[in-house]
């Protein structure tokens, strides 16, 4: 989960006001900060195959992912994030597989052509315009092997004929919701841009984007958790006040919205 949106505070410091609404949310104690929650997160693991692989994480947040990649044992565990405090919490989950974390750019992560089994990346390409979305794809693209596996989670609209006017307005009322630039794209978008930068998809998969529905909630979070995080919210009116309105939001376009997991593989050579 990378964060495209810029301030002179850093994320630590914020208001609750001002913060990007999935960092909101995890300062709030919300620890999965996927669309398709938990279950569809573990369909694209399984579709993956992360069991024995070297395995990259671009954007891992706070780690809630890169538990459920160490439990299912891999060869190797990267993760790469921008945002430096995230990091030492990822660092933590991985290390009974001797994994590490990288403070890079998703799009420029330094890492070797060719090193890497499976790329995941969640609930991150959905936050960067359509340049940034392109060059994180095609960096996904040269750190995977051939025969590598690159799997994402993102947010998605629905029906794919759905009009340009409607996504736009969509994006809008979203980015303000959120306060971070939200482009999601229809399930033949997020395709299409896989097989553009040279992947075979291999996988669609989708889920209901619930990421505020307290049944939802209470899968994802358990009971303990959905509880702490609403004592949170009862002593934080700022954070209240911006959870209803995404929460608003999301049921505005309950219909168009949806969660989606994309397996791509690079062709063998």
């Amino acid at each position: 989960m990378t964060t495209s949106a810029h301030s002179p505070l850093p994320l630590a410091d914020r208001p609750d006001a001002d913060l990007p609404g999935h960092w909101l949310l995890a300062r709030l104690g919300k620890r999965v900060l996927r669309p398709g929650g938990v279950e569809l997160t573990r369909r694209l693991l399984a579709a993956a195959e992360v069991g024995g692989a070297d395995v990259v994480e671009l954007g891992p947040g706070l780690g809630r992912t890169a538990s459920d990649i160490v439990a299912a044992k891999p060869r190797s565990y990267v993760g790469v994030d921008d945002t430096a405090a995230a990091t030492e919490a990822v660092r933590a989950i991985v290390e009974p597989v001797a994994g590490k974390v990288v403070v890079a750019d998703a799009a420029e992560t330094g890492l070797p052509d060719g090193s890497a089994d499976v790329v995941i990346g969640e609930a991150m390409l959905t936050m960067q315009g359509d340049r940034n979305k392109r060059a994180i794809v095609a960096e996904a693209f040269r750190v995977l092997r051939p025969g590598g596996r690159y799997a994402i989670h993102e947010l998605g609209l629905q029906p794919d004929t759905l009009p340009q006017e409607a996504k736009d307005q969509i994006r809008k009322d979203m980015a303000r919701a959120i306060k971070v630039n939200a482009r999601p794209l229809t399930t033949s978008e997020w395709v299409e841009l896989l097989t553009d930068a040279g992947f075979e998809v291999v996988s669609v998969d989708h889920a209901e984007m619930a990421l505020l529905d307290p049944r939802r909630m209470i899968a994802d979070e358990g009971l303990r958790g959905v509880l702490r995080i609403v004592g949170n919210l009862l002593r934080r009116p700022a954070a209240r006040k911006r959870v209803l309105t995404m929460r608003r939001t999301f049921n505005l376009y309950r219909d168009a919205l949806t969660a989606i997991a994309v397996v791509g593989v690079v062709p063998q050579e």
